[in-house]
């Protein structure tokens, strides 16, 4: 389980061990003489009209094998496990520290926020901040966000530091690690693999007629996709075992009974032709905002856009709707006053979750003014006149109007912590869930977006034992 702790106020979550339980083992079989293949992969996005997905072996030292390579054993499994490399959540110092007082384990300073700011709030003119060697009156947004921070902030430094406390009792979390230096973790090149990019390629191939493929690939040990069914089908891993999948040149690990479409907004049809219906939907769209501008680090989506995504017709009856939001008011309203209601979603809570070092510090000052520590999820349910659905929201919990989530997070941007164990007595059991602009996958989930492997990369993985 990912839950270390439970408390009233919400749950201290172990990210890094939720990924590892997942099941990243690699079941290899062969039989006399056991001959498998592998598929030439194009090594470049420019040569994206030659890749293929293919289900791939590993020689049993581990190597990755060529083009045209064969694996001969005699009627033989071995079996080799996977485990997403720890440094990635090896946080132990905050990114930015805040003062020796503002120290969770040092209890809730005795500090109003509200009074703090009370000249600003009544005059916005006088308060000043330095911005890039200039000076600015705050605008706006940054005055909105800086009441709302004022609502939450008690609820969120107090919950977090009931749930540190168990931490630290335990023995999860280390005040000792904050004496360490933080590893800086260098992501390898070749990581930027392109699948965006790819999307946007495969758009030139030659379109499939609607009689001529499959809603559904299932993954196999020796079957490659064609390039032509790369935005056409959902592909399904639904062995008990994980499955490595080998694109433009790269390895992805996909986890055992899961589910993906790598596909951008434009080619969302594949995915209402699997003809699912979900009980819960996670949202984490890529917002608008500043720094995703200056850095074009991915592309965003305007809010009209994220409103022609087919939620309603994705949705089953009672549909719990959670959609990840920044702290710009600007988003939080957008969600709560537009998009929830276009889709026939009633907002039901917000939750937070909050980032924390293994010394169970904040990773920013929870008062900065320009990145908070904490993000928020906007929980709802699908509104509707079934009364079937109505009778079904009876068998479990009502969704409670505020949780926390802290944990550790992981130092890849936008590796977000799983929600599987934390909805669980929301939900029922054994329900249908699916994740909307997904970066990685997960057992039980259908995952969508166009970077919907990027997480599953091989290489950060580390091959751990071969049996």
């Amino acid at each position: 389980m990912s839950v270390v702790h439970q408390l009233t106020a919400g749950w201290l979550v172990d990210h890094f061990s939720f990924i590892n339980q997942c099941g990243y083992e690699v079941c290899d079989s062969f039989t006399n003489p056991g001959v498998v293949s592998l598929t030439a992969s194009a090594t470049s996005v420019g040569d994206c009209h030659a890749s293929t997905f293919a289900a791939t072996s590993l020689s049993r030292d581990g190597p990755a094998l060529g083009p045209g390579d064969t694996i001969e054993a005699e009627g033989k499994t071995t079996t080799k496990r996977y485990v997403f490399r720890k440094e990635f959540f090896d946080i132990f110092k905050p990114h930015i520290a805040g003062g020796p007082e503002k120290q969770l384990w040092q209890g809730y300073p005795e500090v109003n926020l509200t009074e703090q700011y009370r000249f600003f709030f009544f005059s916005p003119c006088l308060l000043i901040l330095q911005k890039r060697k200039r000076k600015c009156v705050f605008n706006q947004g940054e005055l909105d966000a800086l009441e709302y921070h004022s609502k939450v902030r008690k609820l969120i430094w107090e919950g977090t530091l009931h749930l540190v406390q168990e931490g630290l009792k335990s023995g999860f979390l280390h005040r000792a690690t904050a004496e360490l230096s933080c590893r800086k973790n260098v992501v390898p090149e070749h990581l930027s693999c392109g699948l965006a990019e790819l999307c946007e390629m495969a758009k030139q191939l030659p379109p499939v007629k609607e009689s001529d493929h499959q809603a559904v690939h299932l993954l196999g040990d020796e079957v490659s996709i064609p390039e032509q069914d790369l935005l056409s089908c959902v592909t399904e891993n639904s062995s008990n075992s994980a499955k490595i999948v080998a694109l433009m040149g790269q390895k992805y690990l996909v986890p055992p009974k899961s589910s993906f479409l790598l596909s951008d907004i434009s080619c969302l049809q594949p995915l209402l032709n699997y003809k699912k219906k979900y009980d819960v939907i996670v949202i984490d769209p890529p917002w608008e905002n500043k720094s995703v501008k200056r850095s074009n680090r991915y592309s965003y989506l305007s809010s009209w856009q994220i409103k022609e995504i087919p939620v309603p017709a994705l949705a089953a009856p009672n549909c719990l709707v959670v959609t990840w939001v920044t702290n710009r008011q600007k988003h939080l309203r957008f969600v709560k006053d537009e998009l929830y209601p276009h889709w026939s979603v009633k907002t039901l809570a917000e939750w937070h979750w909050v980032k924390i070092t293994r010394a169970g510090e904040f990773v920013l000052p929870l008062d900065s003014l320009h990145k908070k520590p904490y993000e928020v999820l906007i929980l709802g349910r699908v509104q509707g006149g079934v009364k079937e659905a109505l009778r079904k929201s009876e068998d479990v919990l009502p969704i409670p109007e505020h949780k926390l989530i802290v944990s550790i997070p992981c130092s890849l941007h936008s590796h977000k912590p799983p929600l599987t164990a934390v909805l669980a007595e929301f939900i029922k059991p054994d329900v249908e869930c699916l994740e909307l602009f997904a970066r990685n996958l997960q057992p039980g989930w259908t995952s969508w977006g166009n970077e919907v492997l990027k997480f599953q990369h091989i290489d950060y993985f580390t091959l751990l034992q071969n049996e």
